[in-house]
């Protein structure tokens, strides 16, 4: 975040101005704050789910009285909590010493459900990622394309309405930003409106990808009882 201050502080300055496609530089350090706090702290399937089923612990585990996804989702989360409890205490204390308060703090709770819903998506995403090592085996390439589009078209390393208008719109509809980008742009402008507009998106693409990975979890899931485990 240090970096980011002096990046983005000297960006503000070459340009002459206070706000740029709406975001002043305080409003953008908080941006960035959250959406890397999203990152670092987001549940991590990938490798978890992939080592399993590349060492075959999975043809034991599936034996086991709960659901292999679900147990994998809650450790993650769980995991996950922790983290992101750690990375915004030590973030925002940062931003706030460094920048000022956010712009409204009061928007916390709700910020707070969009995480949840992102790091479901994300999550579905990492889990089909994982279970594709039922073809593959080896996942490494899979989750690093994965990990740098969540980067850029999630918005991580640069606000998408920084982009160009054609490519802000494309990435703005992706499940990248509703993972990351949306949650962290409530924050620092927070309305009824964005709220619902985020919450049925992030519907919207979590009932798709909870269809996608149902069926490559089923996939698999009878691909491991023809070969024998």
């Amino acid at each position: 975040m240090y970096v980011f201050l002096h990046l983005w502080d000297a960006t503000y300055r070459a340009l002459g101005q206070s706000h740029i496609a709406g975001l002043s530089l305080n409003a953008t350090m908080w941006y960035l704050m959250i959406a890397e706090t999203i990152v670092l702290s987001k549940p991590r399937l990938t490798n978890a789910i992939a080592e399993q089923v590349k060492d075959g612990s999975i043809a034991y585990i599936l034996n086991k009285p709960y659901d292999f996804l679900l147990y994998h989702f809650a450790v993650a989360f769980g995991d996950g909590v922790i983290r992101m409890a750690f990375n915004a205490l030590a973030g925002g204390t940062i931003v706030w010493l460094m920048i000022g308060p956010p712009p409204n703090i009061f928007s916390a709770p709700l910020v707070l459900i969009a995480i949840l819903f992102g790091w479901l998506i994300d999550s579905a995403l990492t889990a089909t990622i994982g279970l594709a090592a039922f073809v593959t085996e080896d996942v490494a390439a899979f989750d690093w394309i994965y990990a740098k589009c969540v980067l850029i078209l999630g918005g991580v390393l640069i606000p998408l309405d920084f982009f160009p208008d054609w490519l802000r719109h494309i990435a703005q509809a992706l499940p990248f930003a509703y993972a990351t980008y949306h949650p962290a742009r409530f924050f620092v402008q927070p309305d009824l409106e964005r709220f619902v507009f985020l919450i049925l998106g992030q519907l919207l693409w979590l009932g798709a990808l909870a269809l996608v990975l149902a069926l490559a979890y089923r996939r698999g899931a009878a691909r491991l009882t023809i070969n024998g485990g």
